[in-house]
C-alpha cells in the first residue's frame, strides 16, 4: 500500500513527506474564547458570588471551587458584564467546563 505524498511549508521551506494516522486523526487546534472562563481542575461549586447582569472588574473573586479538600478563590480574568453562569451551588464540574461567559 502506497502512502500519498504531501507538501506542507515551514519558514519558507518546502517538504515533502507522508503524514502518519496519528497526525491525520490529531484533534485539531481551536484558540480559547476569551470571553468563557473554564474550569481549570476539577472540583464542586461551593459558592457563586455574581449573578447573571453583574459588573465585575479583573481580579474580582466570582466563585469558590472546592477540589481536593481545598477551597479555591477563582477570580475575574477580565473587566466585563456576566452573560450567563452555567453552574450552580453545589455542582460537580470537570475540567475545561465552561463555568461563566462574560459579555
Amino acid at each position: 500500500m502506497s502512502k500519498e505524498l504531501r507538501t506542507f511549508i515551514v519558514d519558507d521551506a518546502k517538504y515533502v513527506t507522508t503524514y502518519t494516522k496519528k497526525f491525520l486523526s490529531r484533534k485539531k487546534y481551536v484558540a480559547d474564547d476569551p470571553k468563557k472562563m473554564l474550569a481549570v481542575i476539577p472540583g464542586i461549586i461551593r459558592k457563586i458570588l455574581i449573578k447573571r447582569g453583574d459588573k465585575v472588574k479583573r481580579g474580582q473573586s466570582i466563585l469558590i471551587l472546592e477540589a481536593m479538600k481545598m477551597k479555591n478563590d477563582v477570580s475575574s480574568p477580565m473587566d466585563g458584564t456576566i452573560k450567563a453562569v452555567h453552574i450552580s451551588e453545589g455542582t460537580m464540574v470537570s475540567k475545561n467546563q465552561i463555568l461563566v461567559e462574560f459579555t
